[in-house]
């Protein structure tokens, strides 16, 4: 097991590292832009290195920074959390190269699957379900015309090396098609530096089903089980909740014996998701590998008792899997809801601030992960996640009894926050019920319009 790490992030992920850590006996070093020198993580940590100014290109980004904070500090290893570098092949070849273990898949499984295209062929090859569309990128509008009349309308045009949202664009005929082309490939190039783009067929009203994934060095590979991440707003997840109400045994089984499929044929190692889209109909299809630790990583902890950052270190240092499929327990059921500082009565408009009053609600099966406190500065130079409020009940309709409650006593004051609209989201029947898709956000949102 490590001795000492770094964290190259902020926020709740570095604290939910650090104290994963320290239950492991494992010292920690943080790392913090000038904006964050009071940060809650820069206060947990044993130590701390502040690698440059706010803007994240200057310090979380910052590449020389870290490796150079990780080498004063002599660390054995750095766990990236989420966003920032944790899915840079680049930054985990650099790691390497200077004798630091990067947490996290190989520099080679990054690039593999961070790479849509190629994800997806592979996925292909290995029998996974994959949704009809180009094989190669697309670069001249007559070719985008030739794939989306094959595959027929509507299809979405998606950026190779994207996610996030970034570089799509839904398509329901060829003159949406060709103006949306350019868009697209200018606004991939803007997020990630390359404007390849691919096109697939778009499914219409599907649920967002990802797979927990645990890999270690010496074969094994196992699944959590699912997350349902449907509700979501621009392809950003809001809410997701473990099971999904959508699948009955015989599909959980067949799709959790195709997610270790898909990452035993890239040869994947570390914690990761394979994400697929569910059609009305039943049929699901490959969409995705995440390589890292996701955001909504505790409700699966919830309903299975696995700390997953935990094994994460463990398989990182080199230990074997300690746990075999058919040894996991599932228990209830598990919600989490993401607290963004944003006003969602202004399209969802960031409102960075200080907070002046703050309540975290608590009480049997609630868990919240933040960074925050009392007379905190929310910087507007950073993701606008304050919290994530995860509950756990003995069944579906329990979880959203207790998520109502707790949601009532999350007090953050003065900056507009979603929590009222995650208590409009909960109120809604069809959500009640479980019946809903991707959509359900944009629907919601427009019936509200009409109302007012």
């Amino acid at each position: 097991m490590f001795s000492k790490i770094l964290i190259a992030n902020r926020g709740e992920i570095a604290l939910r590292i650090i104290r994963a850590c320290k239950e492991l006996n494992i010292r920690t070093v943080a790392v913090y832009s000038e904006i964050d020198k009071d940060a809650m993580h820069v206060r947990m940590a044993d130590a701390a290195v502040c690698i440059g100014t706010p803007p994240a290109a200057n310090s979380y980004l910052n590449i020389p920074s870290i490796i150079s904070a990780a080498e004063i500090t002599d660390v054995e290893a750095i766990h990236p959390g989420y966003g920032f570098l944790a899915e840079n092949a680049h930054f985990a070849e650099i790691c390497e190269s200077c004798q630091i273990k990067f947490i996290g898949p190989t520099p080679e499984s990054i690039r593999l699957m961070g790479d849509k295209m190629a994800a997806r062929e592979n996925m292909r090859k290995a029998g996974l379900p994959v949704t009809p569309g180009s094989t190669t990128v697309i670069k001249a509008k007559e070719e985008a015309l030739r794939i989306a009349h094959r595959v027929g309308y509507p299809v979405i045009i998606k950026a190779a090396a994207g996610g996030g949202g970034k570089g799509m664009r839904i398509c329901h005929n060829d003159v949406r098609l060709i103006s949306a082309l350019m868009t697209a490939q200018a606004e991939a190039e803007a997020s990630f530096g390359n404007p390849d783009v691919y096109i697939e067929k778009y499914i219409d009203e599907p649920r967002h089903i990802e797979f927990q994934i645990i890999a270690d060095n010496y074969g094994r590979v196992i699944h959590l089980r699912e997350r349902d991440c449907s509700i979501q707003r621009r392809h950003q997840k809001l809410i997701e909740e473990s099971p999904c109400p959508a699948l009955d045994s015989k599909l959980r089984k067949k799709m959790g014996e195709m997610a270790i499929r898909g990452a035993k044929a890239v040869n994947y190692h570390n914690i990761g998701t394979i994400e697929f889209l569910l059609d009305k109909k039943g049929d699901f299809y490959f969409m995705e590998m995440n390589t890292r630790v996701q955001v909504e990583h505790p409700v699966t902890e919830l309903v299975t008792g696995i700390d997953i950052i935990k094994e994460q270190l463990k398989i990182s240092s080199g230990e074997k899997l300690s746990i075999q499929q058919e040894d996991i327990e599932f228990k209830g059921h598990a919600i989490e809801c993401r607290i963004n500082a944003e006003d969602p009565q202004n399209q969802f408009a960031p409102c960075p601030g200080k907070i002046e009053s703050l309540n975290f609600p608590g009480g049997p099966n609630v868990r919240v992960d933040s960074h925050i406190y009392q007379n905190y500065t929310v910087s507007p130079y950073y993701d606008s996640l304050l919290a994530k409020l995860i509950v756990h009940g003995r069944n579906r309709k329990e979880a959203l009894s207790i998520m109502r409650r707790a949601l009532d006593e999350f007090v953050i004051e003065p900056i507009k926050t979603t929590i009222p609209f995650h208590k409009q989201v909960l109120e809604n029947q069809a959500f009640k019920d479980g019946k809903f898709s991707t959509h359900f956000v944009e629907n919601l949102l427009k019936e509200k319009e009409v109302e007012e």
